[in-house]
């Protein structure tokens, strides 16, 4: 998709940052001076500077201008890459899973631990908007025609995302689902049966495991790098040693790592399990919360063969609570459709109706901007504060996009221990003992960092951060 205008002068700015043309110190041109050296607007150069700002690679400063920034310094190392178990193994975490989310739901705690971004960061107004014009113009005889499928509508704009991206995908082979989490779980039942081996990341996400468990399956860890995700290698062994019948991963941004996937390594990834004949089902909810210029192409994008099944939702990045997502099932298609009709039938109507009338309207990119925006900021702010306020020895992961940071703290702190001291404060975080079938990331947290609106953040991680210190003195 094409840059804006004020994007692509922000980008060049930062590589004058990045190559030091540009020095920490140095004063950027006045919005009067670009907007004539550039022939741009004023205003397309001060939305440029805000989102220098936003990335913190420059500071405004009253009545003088902007100013570019001392780099960060790198104080906190990334965490160690995973060396899971080699066996394969049952899967029982959902008892843990419920014990320590459960209680974390409530309005009053500050939500590190959350699955879930904060709504404010969503147009949920302008959502409402869509629906009331959008149910005047519903055609009773196309809702019983695509009842299953999901509307044709909502299907020809997720379409013509792929296409926008260079993906042939026909909206035939799209269904609409109850969010992500049932078109993930739809394509496992698509591609397996009660005992066989899944291979998932290492860590992975909870919700994975938890759907293993549901259906009897057994999982095999792969080794992850909290940087570039799934090794290759690791996987080439596990797929030597173990009969796997499908990999479930998340190659942009995964939860709870960050990790993002070079697109050679996805390359390569799609290739390896076409050799052998293993489908990937990739959950790529996140994909559209990436920092950089574009946006990261998912593995779907180096399927020949129909073996990606690729998974997404608009519930992470525009419409919490609609839980409307899909499924391109590639060769499995048709499958996921007969099972959609035997589980939940459809997806509510309306939800899909109102989404795909506000796409329509033209508004998600600039919508999505803004959301990146913030999530850059709060991510700058959320590092800060950790290499403030967590102790010595803490190493953090610094994602690309997403709104989750993966934190590996000392040896001497229990993660679970930690979880119910903060909870106590009204603090929720979520427990490394949740991401991994065998419960190896004892000492480990997920941090949720995507609620910029709430006022108790800041406060918030400190208390963490201490509670952490106080485990590792009473360790010593």
């Amino acid at each position: 998709m094409a840059l804006k205008r004020y994007e692509r002068y922000a980008d060049e700015i930062s590589e004058l940052i990045r190559t030091q043309a540009l020095r920490p110190g140095d004063r950027l041109p006045s919005v009067r001076q670009a907007s004539a050296s550039r022939r741009i607007s004023a205003s397309t150069v001060f939305e440029a500077y805000y989102l220098l700002e936003a990335r913190g690679l420059v500071q405004a400063r009253p009545r003088s201008g902007y100013y570019v920034n001392a780099p960060r310094q790198p104080v906190q190392a990334e965490p160690l890459i995973a060396r899971p178990a080699p066996q394969s193994t049952r899967v029982e975490i959902s008892d843990l899973v419920f014990e320590v989310l459960g209680s974390t739901r409530q309005f009053e705690v500050v939500p590190l631990g959350s699955a879930f971004p904060s709504p404010a960061l969503f147009p949920l107004d302008k959502l409402a908007r869509s629906l009331t014009p959008a149910m005047r113009r519903l055609d009773a005889r196309r809702m019983v025609q695509d009842l299953t499928r999901g509307d044709e509508r909502l299907r020809q704009q997720i379409g013509l995302r792929y296409g926008v991206e260079g993906m042939g995908v026909n909206p035939a082979e799209i269904v609409i689902t109850n969010g992500a989490m049932e078109a993930l779980n739809l394509c496992l039942q698509a591609v397996t049966q009660p005992g066989d081996v899944v291979a998932l990341e290492s860590p992975t996400f909870y919700a994975a495991l938890q759907a293993l468990e549901h259906l009897k399956l057994r999982a095999v860890e792969v080794a992850t790098h909290p940087r570039h995700g799934v090794d290759l290698a690791s996987l080439a062994e596990v797929l030597q040693r173990h009969p796997v019948k499908a990999c479930w991963f998340m190659p942009n941004f995964q939860n709870p790592l960050g990790s993002l996937m070079p697109d050679a390594s996805k390359q390569a990834l799609v290739e390896l399990l076409a050799r052998h004949a293993v489908p990937l089902i990739e959950d790529d909810v996140y994909g559209e919360m990436y920092f950089g210029l574009r946006r990261p192409l998912p593995a779907k994008a180096y399927d020949r063969s129909g073996l990606v099944l690729h998974c997404s939702s608009f519930s992470k990045c525009l419409a919490p609570g609609y839980r409307v997502g899909w499924v391109a099932g590639g060769r499995f298609a048709e499958k996921i459709q007969r099972l959609k009709l035997m589980s939940t039938l459809a997806t509510a109507i309306p939800s899909q109706m109102a989404i795909s009338d506000y796409l329509e309207g033209g508004g998600y990119e600039r919508h999505l901007r803004q959301l990146r925006q913030s999530l850059i900021a709060q991510q700058a702010l959320a590092l800060e504060l950790i290499a403030r306020y967590f102790p010595a020895g803490t190493r953090v992961t610094r994602p690309q996009g997403g709104y989750f940071l993966w934190l590996e703290l000392p040896l001497e702190v229990d993660a679970l221990v930690l979880h119910r001291l903060a909870l106590a404060q009204r603090i929720s975080v979520a427990p490394g003992h949740l991401f991994s079938a065998d419960q190896r990331f004892g000492h480990c947290l997920r941090l949720n960092y995507g609620h910029p609106s709430d006022a108790r953040f800041e406060a918030a991680i400190k208390t963490v951060g201490a509670l952490a210190g106080q485990l590792c003195g009473l360790a010593g």
